[in-house]
């Protein structure tokens, strides 16, 4: 992001995604898609800025839901649109969807928006089979291949007590007529060791029914688009898939679309010492970047250091009631100023599909960074944004 030029002018606090960054992150995805035959999806779990929708069609095979509103939104904003490739040719992107347990009252929709449903359990795949197959839908059972290869227990499906996945001694081979495909997610921001170690477990308990499947899904959590991830070994693990089981293999990321595509524009209101210098920004962690709070989580900050690394060190906290609303410690080469602007990065995912309006904070604009340097509002929110959710 060109800091200089759009920090002056941009409201606060804003989210900017930067279309460049966003369609470098689309090459790449691309590029294993082309190189393996793999399709691609938008997990809109991390990102639902369907301003974009139309661009991520051109270069990805569909979008990815965890209940009937996002069906709904990937359905009218992309699904049911005719979309030109970035080849050039018309194609249709496919609308999955997974939940835990589908409510009865949504399910007719979801079955006349959605081409892949993927349920959480066997007595889930008995309740809808008639329906689900009379909608001519793709349907798949999401397995837990009980194989946990991250630390944080709150985002690792793989864990003692999970609610998410049917496990070995639960599966039930009788009861696959209908399922065309299995579905596992078990990655959180990891590279493609962790995919390989998940797929073995997965081959090693599920491997003889991937022989009965059209396809399988790796789910999301692999961190493609970062820097040192290894997208080659990645190609190799999907043509292995594909030939060896004969079928289609899927990823869903949310993540590696929009990673490091977003920024957060905040302005500094006040400057306070308490023992240190506190600086209060118009944005919240616990409204903003929530997961500043769940992780805990430290996001990136544009010319800053870590807490004593350059001559001042300040606690950045948000204007809430919330004595914990502490974003953290950075330090800078200058003193801040109220009034001065700072820009967080990593700010398009998990931001504006988790913020609130606790204390009725004002929820951020979403700004559109174009290719051309120009910024668009693309949406603002006001007082009657707040008052309709209370």
């Amino acid at each position: 992001m060109n800091k200089t030029s759009i920090n002056k002018d941009v409201p606060t606090p804003c989210y900017v995604v930067e279309e460049r960054l966003l369609r470098h992150n689309l090459e790449i995805l691309r590029h294993v898609c082309d190189e393996t035959g793999c399709k691609i999806l938008l997990a809109q779990k991390a990102f639902s800025m369907y301003h974009y929708y139309p661009l991520i069609g051109k270069y990805l095979n569909g979008m990815t839901a965890s209940g009937l509103y996002e069906a709904k939104l990937a359905y009218e904003e992309l699904c049911s649109k005719e979309i030109v490739d970035i080849t050039g040719s018309k194609k249709k992107c496919e609308n999955h969807v997974f939940s835990p347990a589908f409510p009865e009252k949504d399910m007719s929709e979801l079955l006349e928006i959605c081409d892949h449903i993927v349920f959480n359990s066997f007595a889930q795949w008995r309740k809808y089979k008639a329906q689900a197959l009379a909608a001519g839908v793709e349907c798949g059972i999401r397995i837990n291949p009980e194989c946990s290869t991250q630390e944080h227990s709150i985002y690792d499906p793989c864990s003692v007590g999970s609610r998410l996945g049917v496990t070995l001694a639960n599966f039930e081979p009788q009861e696959l007529e209908g399922i065309t495909g299995l579905h596992f997610h078990c990655l959180c921001e990891q590279n493609v060791d962790a995919l390989e170690q998940t797929l073995a477990a997965v081959e090693e308990k599920f491997g003889k029914y991937l022989y009965q499947m059209k396809w399988l899904n790796f789910g999301g959590g692999h961190h493609i688009t970062r820097d040192d991830y290894d997208v080659d070994k990645l190609i190799e693990i999907i043509k292995y898939v594909q030939e060896k089981y004969d079928l289609q293999v899927y990823l869903e990321p949310g993540e590696a679309i929009a990673l490091n595509a977003g920024f957060l524009v905040t302005e500094v209101l006040e400057i306070i010492d308490n023992g240190m210098q506190v600086a209060i920004l118009d944005t919240s962690a616990a409204c903003h970047m929530p997961d500043v709070i769940e992780m805990p989580y430290r996001p990136p900050l544009c010319d800053s250091g870590e807490a004593g690394e350059k001559a001042y060190t300040y606690r950045l906290g948000g204007p809430t009631c919330l004595a914990g609303d502490i974003i953290g410690d950075y330090s800078f080469d200058k003193p801040l100023q109220v009034g001065d602007r700072l820009v967080f990065g990593d700010m398009a995912i998990y931001s504006m599909v988790k913020n609130n309006t606790f204390n009725g904070m004002p929820l951020p604009d979403i700004i559109a960074l174009h290719e051309d340097g120009n910024w668009q509002v693309v949406k603002h929110f006001g007082y009657e944004d707040f008052k309709v959710r209370v």
